[in-house]
């Protein structure tokens, strides 16, 4: 019999498909020394007495209690670390004084790398604690800080895709805070993703360097063609946002004579490890153009409602072939756990399909057929990131990585609502979508490896 490096028992929920969820009752799930999921064994199966006698009572046998189970865990497409200092602050302004009051400020001072410490260190452990993962960072213009995060993900244990955030437009932002010309801009960001990419050879659940602009308005033609070319050099991941609101659509039109995704695909910004927050505004030939080049959507449906002047399309554009998983969008979004986007995932869908102004008639209120499922939005937070970041995460599937959540519904001073012990599992799975809290999460792994325990 082979020797695995741990086993675990119990009852998951991963996605099957974008519709449909897969329920593992009691099933055992035997991890390798890399992390990997190398066999899932069910409960009739001829193996399962024989690993239930070889392991049982042992170390690295791990056997969940009653009222508890397994889910993937979650992948964040779309995390603003230094924004976390400013979380729940000021979201009742428009997105351009946001920025120049708010966060343009906040985010110059992780010049200092005591204060990136901390705060990094606490976005991090908060996020593992929320079952996050996998995130996918926006950092500062600060290469040092920038670094820093990349460490914190390392040696905490959570898989972090981390960017030098590139503004170097001395037009489009403030005097106070970007990077101090062109050359620099390149020049650190050429820095940080050698610095990142040695740091991932020793680095069990990975971390990466990814190529980031802020955002067409902070950035000047001569640095996104310079990313753009970084990109393809280093092989690296690329975020920035695309046709967020009104005011970024326009500008951009305005700048280029074109929308935001065909712009950025002029820079070469636009190919299979790109991910793109919030598009809101894409246009059909934008859409095509994301399912062409394998970019990704990062929706972030809790700060949309702040900023983004509208609700995404998100299950049409889904219907393209464009890959889509959940950002939390922190700080314009202003809460760390991907349950709450899962849940504004469904209720900003079913708002767009019934329309928001009681004034019209219902017929022509909304958009039809824009409504996802609380199914959906879990394959969104789950599978549909790991598709969006070609890795082998958001299942909990053979050859995917060891990357879970054990949520315990029978917590004392939370017990989900379940009362009769031979509840349907698919409610069961419902009511942890709609009700699970931080404190459910009693543990978190990452690549085989516990990172948060409750």
């Amino acid at each position: 019999m082979k020797n695995y490096m741990q086993i675990f028992q119990g009852t998951a929920f991963t996605s099957k498909s974008p519709k449909e969820i897969q329920i593992l009752k009691d099933y055992l799930f035997c991890i390798n020394t890399d992390g990997l999921i190398e066999k899932i064994v069910a409960p009739g199966e001829p193996e399962y007495q024989t690993l239930l006698d070889a392991y049982q009572g042992k170390p690295n046998f791990h056997s969940l209690n009653e009222g508890q189970y397994f889910l993937p865990g979650f992948v964040d497409l779309h995390v603003h670390a230094p924004q976390w200092a400013q979380s729940g602050t000021a979201l009742d302004i428009p997105l351009y004084d946001w920025l120049h009051t708010y966060t343009f400020p906040l985010e110059s001072k992780f010049s200092d790398l005591d204060f990136a410490k901390e705060v990094y260190d606490d976005v991090v452990s908060t996020l593992l604690a929320n079952g996050t993962t996998t995130a996918l960072y926006f950092a500062t213009v600060h290469k040092e800080a920038s670094i820093l995060l990349a460490e914190i993900c390392a040696s905490k244990g959570q898989r972090g895709l981390v960017g030098k955030v590139v503004m170097d437009d001395p037009e489009g932002n403030p005097e106070i805070y970007r990077d101090a010309n062109t050359e620099t801009a390149l020049a650190d960001t050429e820095e940080f993703i050698i610095a990142v990419q040695e740091l991932a050879k020793t680095t069990k659940q990975g971390v990466y360097p990814v190529v980031t602009p802020r955002f067409i308005p902070s950035c000047t033609d001569e640095g996104l063609k310079g990313l753009g070319e970084l990109a393809a050099k280093y092989d690296t991941y690329i975020q920035s946002h695309c046709s967020e609101s009104d005011w970024a659509h326009g500008y951009v039109q305005d700048r280029f004579n074109k929308n935001d995704a065909f712009a950025l695909n002029d820079f070469g910004l636009l190919r299979d490890k790109s991910v793109m927050a919030h598009c809101n505004f894409l246009d059909n030939d934008d859409v095509e153009l994301f399912a062409e080049t394998g970019t990704a959507i990062a929706h972030c449906p809790v700060s949309n409602a702040y900023f983004a002047n509208s609700v995404i399309p998100v299950k049409e554009f889904h219907s393209k072939g464009v890959e889509i998983g959940l950002g939390s969008d922190i700080s314009g979004g202003f809460s760390p756990s991907l349950f709450d986007n899962i849940r504004q995932a469904v209720i900003s869908s079913r708002m767009l399909e019934d329309g928001v102004n009681p004034s019209i008639p219902a017929e022509n209120r909304g958009v039809p057929d824009s409504r996802i499922t609380v199914n959906e939005a879990f394959y969104l937070a789950t599978a549909g990131g790991g598709e969006s970041l070609s890795l082998p995460i958001g299942r909990i599937e053979e050859n995917y990585v060891w990357d879970v959540q054990v949520i315990d519904t029978k917590l004392p001073t939370a017990r989900l609502p379940i009362f009769n012990e031979n509840e349907d599992l698919h409610d069961v799975f419902q009511k942890m979508m709609y009700l699970v809290r931080p404190e459910h999460i009693r543990e978190v792994w990452v690549q085989g490896e516990k990172v948060h325990t409750r």
